[in-house]
């Protein structure tokens, strides 16, 4: 499925003669743009060729574009700009379609908004949103909803004059006097640390820089401990103790992580007894406790990592509460006194279930809540602690996504959760546990003529060729036909063990309002079904990822939901590489792709360990240094295996600044792509040169990159309005 080194002149050849015949396109196109005075359209970038050898098992590769990472170097920038420049030319007859589909996105959204207050050490704490403004004002009230305002931070005064600007991390001290926050200017997840008196306004001298941007308190309420990231791979690697006054160059060093395939943070738990150093990675846990009253003290370890154990903490009077894979793949509950806390000493609580997923739980003074997992439907279960008794809470609609909200109150008989499905906007409640009884505390409202009677949500199974059956969430407006006539967008994500619910979006609604199926493909490599779930799509089954992605646009093409020259995928990040990975294996199943800051060049990256986040992910893709991993990644790596076939439409975005996946991997695969494919099909490269992988920071600004994706799409159908 790749070429080795005895390919590589039949390559060049093939390379060659498209080259010629792409050279006599690009004239005669040339030509006929200057006889079409109405005609705006620029000639695509052209990115020039710099050939780079890279070898490794005896077997070389060929990066013509391995020069697009010099991230300095005024000729990359010119020709992201030129790209810039093309993307925005193609586009420009959709300018005013642009337009009026931000303002109607802008238009259902209540800019006047405020979140649901929670209680926290004699506080509500809530969010709100006033109109016409990007940004949060967090605030607070004491003791009583009715009191008298304080805005902790307005984050519209502080972004004043930044491009980008995400205020992260708020932390409160034991004695509610002092703010800890994370800034990031950069859109690097480069976070510093500022601290705020709450009483006086005034900010401290103290600045932390390089953190993760969250720090946790000691109960002295002068201590504080942060994550600092290394400056390059910006892991998560030391953690250090802050005294309040001091110059953050006397902070003394707790913990180094020295295992580069770790990261490591710090936090308090629910109960404010502990502070908590955590060490991760993709298949183990480590943990270590302080007593918060002594911020001087020194951690201890809970349970020693150990290859393939996974574990997280919760405490509860004198346990530890343990959420574990040990002996169950979809892991189990299990407690151990706080003095005796190594895994011989772990009673089992809640057993392992073949058929049920164990995601979370919450702790109260009576009850023990459950997050799980069955058949890809979260359920949520009380256990009262005296009795035993146990009861769940009732979902009425076929696909729908629920979730443990904020519950920081150990005595409370109030469960607060979080429900939505793809008809039902985001509703909070609060559960009381003992009565059953639920109160509506706000549902997201949507503005103008929204009604969730005219859409309808279903889950469908498509087969794959082992004969797997892969769920798929699907909402469209009601009295569709099923004739093969209506546009459909299907999206997916599959890494990580991360899945992908059935949310609500009210962006979505341009799309379904405009007669689309859209699609939420649950594919191997997420969680959704299970652990195995996720083990099917990872290392030596990532092909399955891929797979199980076509086999749902297939589906949807055979049920007469759409057609190929209908049906458009979507995906960001490890979805983007689904993105790459699906046009390289059944390009002629879409009408076109939008790739969002795609891992394409899976290789190079997971090969240079200087890049932020490669070596904690080798238990996720494997390490192409061992020739096994490198063979079987080198199979699908969507940058590595474009083809000399046609490729359909395709809008691929990214961020100058992007710590995640780097700028140059969608603009390596974009050049190559001009470079080898058959087709005249668009091709467009869009670089925001402000901001990284989360795209723009205020609310209404990011309605503007959705407009741009949804006019991409629409013009590729010929919908102008």
């Amino acid at each position: 499925m790749y070429f080795y080194k005895s390919n590589l002149k039949n390559e060049f050849n093939m390379r060659k003669i498209i080259s010629i015949k792409k050279t006599v396109l690009i004239i005669l196109s040339f030509m006929l743009i200057l006889s079409c005075t109405n005609n705006s359209t620029m000639i695509p970038p052209v990115a020039k060729k710099i050939p780079k050898e890279l070898t490794i098992h005896e077997h070389t590769r060929v990066d013509n574009y391995f020069w697009l990472n010099e991230r300095e170097n005024p000729e990359v920038i010119k020709y992201l700009e030129d790209e810039n420049a093309y993307t925005k030319s193609v586009l420009k007859p959709t300018e005013k379609f642009q337009e009026d589909l931000f303002h109607e996105m802008k238009s259902r959204i209540k800019e006047t908004d405020q979140s649901v207050p929670y209680e926290k050490n004699g506080y509500f704490y809530y969010s709100r949103y006033e109109e016409g403004k990007e940004y949060p004002i967090h605030c607070r009230k004491k003791a009583s909803l009715e009191a008298e305002e304080e805005i902790m931070l307005n984050v519209n005064e502080m972004a004043e004059g930044y491009e980008y600007y995400r205020a992260s991390g708020l932390s409160v001290s034991p004695d509610n006097k002092l703010l800890a926050f994370g800034v990031d200017t950069v859109s690097r997840r480069k976070y510093t640390i500022h601290i705020k008196n709450l009483e006086t306004r005034a900010i401290y001298k103290d600045e932390l820089p390089v953190t993760t941007g969250y720090a946790a308190w000691a109960n002295d309420n002068k201590t504080m401990f942060y994550t600092k990231k290394d400056d390059e791979t910006l892991r998560s690697h030391k953690i250090f103790r802050h005294i309040l006054g001091e110059d953050y160059t006397a902070d003394k060093e707790i913990y180094h992580e020295s295992d580069e395939t770790f990261g490591t943070g710090v936090w308090r738990t629910k109960s404010d007894k502990y502070l908590m150093i955590s060490s991760y990675s993709t298949l183990s846990d480590e943990y270590r406790f302080l007593d918060a009253d002594n911020p001087t003290g020194d951690f201890k370890i809970i349970q020693s990592r150990e290859r393939g154990l996974e574990y997280s903490v919760s405490h509860f009077g004198e346990y530890f509460y343990i959420k574990t894979n040990l002996d169950a793949k979809n892991f189990r509950l299990m407690k151990t006194s706080v003095k005796k806390t190594e895994k011989e000493n772990w009673e089992e609580v809640i057993a392992h279930r073949d058929d049920v997923f164990l995601e979370g739980i919450e702790l109260f003074k009576e009850f023990l809540v459950v997050e799980e997992r069955e058949q890809g439907l979260t359920k949520i279960r009380m256990i009262n602690w005296e009795t035993k008794n146990e009861h769940f809470i009732n979902f009425d609609e076929e696909v729908y996504m629920a979730y443990i909200s904020t519950n920081m109150n150990f005595n409370s008989d109030l469960l607060r959760f979080g429900y939505m499905s793809m008809t039902t906007p985001n509703s909070t409640f609060d559960y009381n546990m003992k009565t059953k009884e639920r109160e509506l505390k706000k549902q997201q409202e949507v503005l103008g003529d929204f009604d969730p009677a005219n859409y309808e949500t279903k889950r469908l199974w498509a087969t794959a060729d082992d004969g797997t059956k892969i769920p798929m969430s699907i909402v469209y407006r009601k009295g569709i036909e099923l004739d093969g006539n209506n546009p459909a967008l299907i999206y997916a994500y599959g890494s990580y063990g991360s899945t992908m619910d059935p949310y609500f979006s009210t962006v979505r609604l341009s799309l379904l309002d405009r007669g689309f199926v859209y699609a939420l493909a649950h594919v191997r490599g997420g969680q959704y079904l299970g652990r195995q779930w996720y083990e099917d799509g990872k290392l030596f089954n990532k092909i399955n990822t891929f797979s199980d992605f076509n086999f749902c646009s297939e589906y949807l093409i055979e049920q007469g939901f759409t057609s190929n020259e209908k049906l458009f995928a979507m995906g960001g990040s490890a979805g983007g590489l689904l993105m790459g990975a699906i046009v390289n294996m059944q390009p002629e199943l879409y009408k076109g792709v939008v790739a969002a800051v795609p891992f394409v060049d899976v290789i190079t990256t997971m090969l240079d360990e200087s890049i932020p986040l490669t070596t904690s992910e080798f238990d996720e893709w494997g390490n192409p240094k061992e020739k096994e991993y490198y063979d079987y990644m080198l199979s699908y790596s969507p940058y590595d295996q474009v083809k000399a076939h046609g490729y359909p439409a395709m809008l691929v975005t990214t961020g100058l600044h992007d710590s995640q996946v780097q700028y140059w991997e969608p603009a390596k695969w974009v050049a190559k792509l001009r470079d080898m494919k058959t087709d005249d099909n668009v091709l467009l490269l869009h670089t925001n040169m402000e901001v990284g992988h989360g795209g723009a920071s205020g609310r209404f600004e990011a309605l503007k990159e959705y407009a741009m994706e949804y006019a991409f799409i629409f013009q590729q159908l010929g919908i102008k309005k």
